[in-house]
């Protein structure tokens, strides 16, 4: 007695619904855009880590200062902005420590030309990065702004905007 294995099915399905890629493959410019636009966005998307970081001075002994732009904060006359000393040479800690660069917090009364340290960390490699080596959050006493000193130039940069 001859047999056959009919498939069983609860509900009566319609499969008219086919994959056919070939007609995407056709297109030669739909395929080449969608390849270059993910190109295009991992390629912007990849930027450098300290890409905030504005140069406001380079001393000749290699010490070089930027600034955060997007850090400033005015009120009224007193204003707050991020600074990053990188060296070029080991600076040392009070407990000979030795680190490369320092990321601080500073604070300038724009009309009585005067500055001070927020805060602070000391880092071991350039940039603000690296392990920590040494941290203060202490605030600073207020100092008059000097001369011709790259506290001047922080205090123009931190004063200058509106």
């Amino acid at each position: 007695m001859p047999f056959s294995i009919r498939p069983y099915r609860r509900f009566p399905v319609q499969c008219a619904v086919t994959y056919n890629a070939r007609s995407f493959l056709k297109l030669p410019l739909a395929y080449c855009s969608a390849f270059w636009l993910l190109i295009t966005l991992l390629v912007l998307s990849s930027g450098p880590a300290y890409a905030e970081w504005v140069l406001v001075h380079k001393g000749k002994d290699g010490m070089t200062v930027y600034v955060n732009p997007d850090t400033i904060r005015r009120k009224v006359e007193m204003v707050t902005i991020w600074v990053l000393i990188d060296y070029k040479t080991a600076e040392t800690t009070v407990d000979n420590q030795s680190y490369l660069s320092t990321k601080g917090k500073d604070e300038y009364d724009c009309d009585g030309e005067r500055g001070r340290t927020l805060t602070f960390t000391d880092f071991f490699d350039h940039m603000g990065n690296g392990k920590v080596v040494y941290s203060d959050s202490s605030e600073g006493k207020w100092q008059p702004v000097q001369p011709d000193s790259i506290g001047q130039t922080l205090w123009k940069v931190a004063c200058s905007k509106k």
